[in-house]
């Protein structure tokens, strides 16, 4: 692939099932891998607060309110949202937002199913 960007292999999707995450290496760096809902999602294991290994959190869904839930606290994301075990902040893995902090965002990767169940990473 051109512009430094390569696709790395991180496993097989039958050993990544839905509603599980693991942390892999890949290009001196380490990702988390999600599978939500059958769609495989790969964020930095890097929590920009303290540089905790936020990947090794776990995962649910949050509380919020606003003019999407008519102003009552709601449950949201179920499944979509990594905690840090060192400091509880939350990430939405699918866009890599800050569930406190609109502002802070974490890069997301592309993963790419291959017809055979092969997942590939691109960096």
């Amino acid at each position: 692939m051109s512009g430094g960007v390569a696709e790395h292999p991180i496993g097989r999707l039958e050993d990544l099932p839905p509603g599980t995450h693991r942390v892999v290496r890949v290009a001196n760096r380490e990702l988390g891998v999600f599978n939500i809902d059958g769609t495989v999602h790969a964020i930095p294991n890097l929590c920009p607060h303290q540089r905790g290994p936020l990947c090794e959190g776990s995962v649910s869904g949050t509380i919020d309110s606003g003019p999407h839930t008519d102003w009552k606290l709601a449950w949201i994301w179920d499944g979509e949202v990594v905690t840090c075990p060192w400091h509880s902040l939350e990430f939405h893995v699918p866009t890599g937002r800050c569930v406190a902090f609109a502002d802070i965002r974490l890069r997301t990767y592309e993963v790419r199913v291959s017809d055979d169940g092969a997942l590939r990473v691109v960096v």
